[in-house]
């Protein structure tokens, strides 16, 4: 048993003495102990060498022959050592050379290296910096109105829209066996008989066929309708004044203007953004220079539009504010080169416009969205999330900044499967049959969910491919979306579970293109005063349409009201 244990503990020792040997290699220091022991080596043989001299030196003492004999021997013996020793000494010297000629020249490429993968390493920077400033110049020159949220008319050479309608290979135009749609015939005002000619009277071969074909020459002409009241006038020979019959409450100056003229000029300058001097000629031209009305009186017609429909505009106001959802959004305006905010408050049948100092809080205060209880649907101003009790965001939005990102963003997926995933909510929506009347927070909730869990795991995958290549800091507009999208779920999938509202803000952007449209044409108000009546007048116009009645008439019957004094 003690040899197992003795046999066991030598092979141990044995093994941490190999270890050890194989460390001191690989680290270099068994070469310095090998230089040591080999100098140690040579101090040893140098001690043998004296101390065979003194035996030399006492055997020469012993015997004088044997020394004679074997000296010549002992030098020559000597003489080989020392060459042989020098040899060595040469060889050594020579090895230790190389080796720091190895040493230096593995530092200098060390160095070498060192500066060149910093070069490298400040080239690769440079490299990116670049990529990424092409990169956002890039997405600014292709942003237009398909990726991002400008107009199209600010690019209006832009590609043909395609049509998505399969092609049939048939001629456009009526089709054989569908019903035509002909021009509207009218009641005609002019008769002219064409008769027939003798040819078809006087023959025999030509008979009546009982029908009588008629066709239409449709023009138009103004003509002016002037009505003269008159009546005699008196004099009060007690206190010398002059008394006169009253005349109607319209007619106050010499000459006044009617409904229907004011009507025509008040739309064609604030419906069709005619200047206030072409109105003014093209009525002169339409009645051969008869009519020719001032510039200042076209002028004034906004003004007194809004006061004659004061009650109009009350009721409106009200039936907004009790209104379940409105569309809302703000826009610019400039009055005498100063830039001010127009705020838009609509339903499918009540539109009002609000002239604002400024935009934001500001802009909400005195508007139906201050006080408003129901949904909002606007666009991403975090001003209207201090308003009303729920929110839906503008989808036309988003779509148009993934399509951005995945122009910028080609490795990525999430923006391509997050933008077809809005596009099957829209038609899922859009697919519901507008006449159910349902509990609307019942929307085919199982599908609902479906939708809601793509949604959520589009947006694992975003967090997934930006964690693994973060954007850079001169394209960040794709993960600030994906910030946005996941922040704002509820606001941007509201439209899933309520049927009352709609997926986008589209009334209310095309409600204020038309005073994008007017403020092109005019460029600037003179005075927050004409600002105010412009947006007050075009919310009523902009109802009357809405709610199908003839513009043209109404507006004619709103200017022939009187206006009560107070």
């Amino acid at each position: 048993m003690d040899a197992r244990f003795e046999y066991i503990t030598n092979l141990q020792y044995k093994v941490k003495a190999l270890t050890s040997q194989l460390k001191a290699f690989e680290s270099g220091e068994k070469y310095l102990t090998m230089k040591s022991e080999f100098r140690n080596q040579l101090s040893k043989k140098d001690r043998d060498i004296k101390s065979l001299k003194l035996k030399l030196a006492d055997a020469h003492c012993q015997t004088i022959t044997v020394r004679k004999r074997w000296m010549q021997i002992i030098e020559d013996v000597e003489k080989e050592h020392a060459k042989e020793l020098q040899d060595k000494d040469r060889i050594i010297k020579s090895l230790e050379e190389r080796a720091l000629r190895a040493e230096r020249l593995l530092d200098e490429q060390h160095c070498t290296l060192r500066e060149k993968n910093k070069e490298l390493y400040e080239v690769k920077v440079q490299l990116e910096d670049e990529k990424g400033k092409v990169l956002k110049l890039r997405s600014q020159i292709n942003r237009d109105y398909e990726n991002s949220s400008k107009p199209s008319s600010l690019k209006p050479n832009h590609k043909k829209i395609e049509n998505n309608r399969e092609k049939t290979g048939r001629r456009p135009g009526g089709q054989v066996g569908h019903k035509g749609h002909p021009r509207k015939k009218h009641t005609p005002t002019n008769f002219v008989n064409i008769p027939a000619p003798e040819e078809y009277m006087n023959s025999s071969i030509y008979r009546p066929t009982g029908r009588t074909l008629t066709k239409q020459i449709v023009d138009i002409r103004l003509k002016l309708v002037v009505t003269e009241y008159s009546t005699p006038e008196f004099r009060d020979l007690r206190t010398r004044q002059r008394v006169h019959a009253e005349f109607p409450e319209e007619v106050v100056n010499d000459v006044n203007y009617g409904g229907s003229v004011k009507a025509f000029a008040f739309l064609l300058n604030n419906r069709c953004n005619v200047s206030i001097v072409n109105v003014s000629d093209f009525l002169s031209e339409l009645t051969g220079g008869e009519l020719k009305i001032s510039t200042g009186m076209i002028n004034g017609l906004s003004k007194e539009f809004s006061f004659k429909t004061e009650s109009e505009r009350k009721k409106a106001f009200a039936d907004i504010l009790l209104s379940p959802v409105v569309n809302t959004d703000f826009t610019t305006a400039r009055v005498n080169g100063r830039s001010m905010s127009v705020t838009v408050c609509a339903t499918p049948y009540v539109v009002m416009y609000f002239a604002k100092e400024h935009k934001g809080h500001e802009g909400i205060k005195g508007t139906p969205v201050e006080n408003h209880q129901g949904i909002l649907v606007h666009d991403h101003d975090k001003t209207f999330y201090k308003y009303g009790s729920a929110h839906q965001e503008c989808l036309a939005h988003p779509s148009r900044y993934l399509k951005d990102s995945m122009g910028n963003e080609p490795d990525l997926k999430w923006n391509l499967q997050m933008r077809e995933l809005i596009r099957e909510m829209i038609h899922f929506r859009n697919s519901l049959d507008p006449d159910d009347d349902r509990d609307p927070d019942q929307i085919a909730p199982d599908e609902v969910a479906v939708f809601e869990a793509r949604y959520d795991k589009t947006l694992d995958l975003a967090k997934d491919e930006y964690e693994y290549e973060p954007p850079t800091k001169y394209y960040i507009d794709g993960f600030n979306l994906y910030k946005k999208l996941q922040t704002y779920k509820s606001e941007h999938l509201l439209f899933l579970h309520d049927r009352r509202v709609p997926h986008n803000n589209n009334l209310a952007e095309r409600l204020l293109r038309v005073m994008k449209r007017k403020q092109s044409q005019a460029m600037t108000f003179r005075s927050n005063c004409g600002l105010d009546y412009f947006c007050q007048s075009l919310g009523i116009i902009a109802s009357l349409r809405t709610q199908g009645e003839n513009l043209y008439d109404s507006v004619s019957l709103i200017f022939s009201r009187q206006i009560k004094d107070d």
